[in-house]
């Protein structure tokens, strides 16, 4: 027999990959190849420490996932075969979203309210379930790619540990004054019944979807000005129930225009081939001079609009690329439109509750749903657009097809709710965190990983914490019921010791609703009851403190000091940039002030494709609103539309 015969087997024409995978699987056992490998330079001077980011332990894994755990696989090998000391140890995201959606779709449940009436309790404990099932299962999976890890103690985003290490996290946050409690307008799921933060939302929260637009007339009641009308445009009917204002853009040039039915309307310039075709002009003005002039609103008959006064006002977004150049603002429907309430004291009409039906006050509205329905023909923007047109205040009707927001895990589209939200204020972290950024080496080199990273920074929002769901991280805030004071608690010590009742039915529990909800502490303002909010917290959270929780930085400062920061990181682009990454980098700069790894890998082909593009938060919070939506070319990530 050659050498190479003795080498290389001969290959059948049939090849069981299944029962190589178990036979070489057997040998590895028998040799107790893994164990072997593990303490391979157990006792070696110089160590590498490797972060990995954890899979969600959800469902069975998809080759995104095997690709990705053999690129880390390899790295981990490479550097025990230089001789050096690893940890090896896996990681799984437990909590969240992800996880609750596929139990409610297990339990055959499409709302929150059957959660509750099943028990929160019991929905709980699933989801716990299908997490540990899942992990095992993966585990498996991982274990037939072949990846050498120390599985016996891999981590769980779920575990105490990651839990009260994130209550340490947001008490350091609030005892330098940045936990808030926000009163704003945000992206909502009306079926998982929770607002989504901005991260979740620019990563894959997009789909390109055809809606009902509308242009519609608002007659003009200044004195002087009864002839005259405003154009709008707008692609959410379901808002204009709420309007309260029509913003104009000072610089921008407006024209009066006549049609052949002799109605008059206002439109920009740059619009009017657009939407008054070859409508004569009859008069021309800088977009200031309509500043102040009030109208007649489109549903000024419902109870909710008793007493509103509705007018002209100025707001530099608004450009005449797309609509009339005219906008109506609805403060109770979107972030911009909220913020302008502030500033010039608009009346703030709250249409929609948790389940984006319509509240009382909103005459036929009441009890309808506000978002896009299964069936197209019951969508409420269609009766909207009838009851306009029987007023005659309709102009045009179109499908427009844009780039519109959906929920990251159902799919379910997402509507704009005036909510109490709790927030960590950014910008006093912003140059803090940009500069632990830049002590990164960020791989691939040349392609302008880095510099994407601080454009996400620069531009980002104040990070939402808070859902209003079940299964997630307890946020660590309880309220006085009689002074409405607020604290951060920061570990379960302090609860233990802060509690006056309660501790007895949470003892033996994990950090979770319910049994968390039972405790009660003493207000340290009044003396009064506290009780824990019923928000769970955003699933970053959990990723981003893992540095921290799976180096025992709680009970062994010194282990944490030898392997913190990570000398590796490396997962996919571009999600990682605006989820895992970012809450790593806020994270450790409160923590610790120094960037959680020395080099980071982005692996993926993508990240060439997004090195021309910028992030797009800053569009997020005042988007542009009728300009037309554009988007990375590698990522896709445009605009949210209004």
């Amino acid at each position: 027999m050659t050498n190479q015969e003795k080498v290389f087997r001969p290959v059948g024409g049939k090849l069981d990959v299944v029962a190589l995978e178990k036979a070489q699987i057997a040998r590895w056992v028998e040799q107790h190849a893994v164990e072997r490998y593990l303490a391979r330079n157990a006792q070696a001077s110089s160590r590498y420490s490797f972060l990995d980011g954890p899979i969600t332990a959800n469902n069975p894994m998809g080759v995104h996932h095997a690709w990705g755990r053999t690129f880390k696989d390899l790295y981990q090998r490479y550097h025990t075969m230089l001789g050096e000391r690893q940890r090896y140890q896996n990681g799984f995201d437990c909590q969240g979203l992800w996880i609750e959606v596929e139990v409610e779709r297990e339990l055959g449940f499409n709302n929150k309210r059957q959660i509750e009436a099943f028990g929160i309790d019991r929905f709980v404990d699933l989801c716990k379930a299908r997490v540990d099932r899942f992990a095992a299962l993966q585990t498996e999976q991982s274990k037939r790619l072949g990846m050498w890890m120390d599985w016996d103690h891999s981590y769980y985003t779920n575990s105490d540990e990651n839990n009260y290490t994130i209550w340490a996290f947001l008490a350091e946050c609030h005892r330098r004054g940045l936990v808030y409690k926000g009163h704003d307008v945000m992206p909502w799921c009306p079926r998982c019944g929770t607002g989504l933060s901005n991260m979740e939302i620019a990563t894959e929260g997009y789909r390109e979807i055809r809606h009902l637009s509308l242009t519609i007339r608002l007659p003009v009641t200044t004195p002087g000005h009864e002839d005259e009308d405003l154009l709008i445009w707008t692609t959410t009917p379901w808002t204009l129930s709420s309007n309260v204002a029509a913003a104009v853009s000072s610089d921008l040039s407006y024209l009066l225009v006549e049609g052949r039915d002799g109605r008059r309307w206002w439109v920009s310039h740059g619009s009017k081939d657009r939407v008054a075709g070859d409508a004569s002009v009859l008069r021309t003005a800088p977009g200031r001079e309509l500043v102040g002039l009030t109208y007649q609103g489109p549903f000024d008959e419902l109870p909710v609009q008793q007493g509103v006064d509705h007018t002209v006002i100025a707001w530099d977004e608004v450009s005449d690329e797309e609509g009339t150049g005219i906008v109506h603002i609805a403060p109770g429907c979107g972030q911009e439109d909220f913020a302008l309430a502030r500033e010039y004291g608009l009346a703030v009409l709250d249409p929609i509750d948790q389940f984006g039906i319509f509240k009382d006050g909103y005459g036929w509205q009441t009890g309808r749903f506000a978002g896009a329905t299964a069936d197209p023909s019951e969508d409420v923007a269609l009766d909207i657009a009838a009851d306009l047109e029987r007023k005659g205040l309709l102009v045009a009707r179109d499908g427009y097809l844009h780039s519109y927001p959906v929920c990251w895990r159902c799919g379910t589209q997402l509507v704009f709710r005036l909510v109490d939200e709790w927030f960590i204020r950014m910008d006093p972290l912003r140059e803090p965190i940009s500069k632990v950024t830049r002590q990164i080496q960020w791989l691939p080199e040349g392609i302008g990983l880095e510099e994407r990273e601080l454009d996400w920074l620069r531009n980002m929002g104040d990070w939402m914490i808070s859902k209003k769901r079940y299964y997630g991280l307890a946020l660590p805030i309880w309220v006085c019921v009689q002074c409405e004071a607020w604290e951060v608690i920061g570990s379960r010590d302090e609860l233990q010791e802060r509690a006056v009742e309660g501790w007895e039915a949470f003892e033996g529990h994990t950090p979770h609703r319910p049994w968390i909800d039972a405790v009660e502490i003493a207000c340290g303002s009044c003396g009064g009851r506290s009780r824990r909010i019923t928000d769970v917290g955003n699933p970053w959270l959990d990723a981003g403190i893992v540095g921290f929780s799976t180096l025992r930085w709680n009970t062994d400062p010194a282990y944490w000091r030898e392997w913190f920061p990570a000398d590796f990181i490396t997962e996919s682009f571009p999600g990682q940039f605006r989820n895992w990454f970012y809450a790593l980098l806020a994270m450790s700069t409160v923590m610790a002030d120094e960037p959680m790894t020395r080099t980071l890998w982005c692996a993926t082909s993508t990240a060439r494709r997004c090195t021309r593009a910028r992030a797009t938060p800053s569009r997020l919070r005042r988007r542009p609103r009728r300009s037309a939506p554009t988007s990375c070319a590698g990522c896709s990530v445009p605009p949210t539309p209004r």
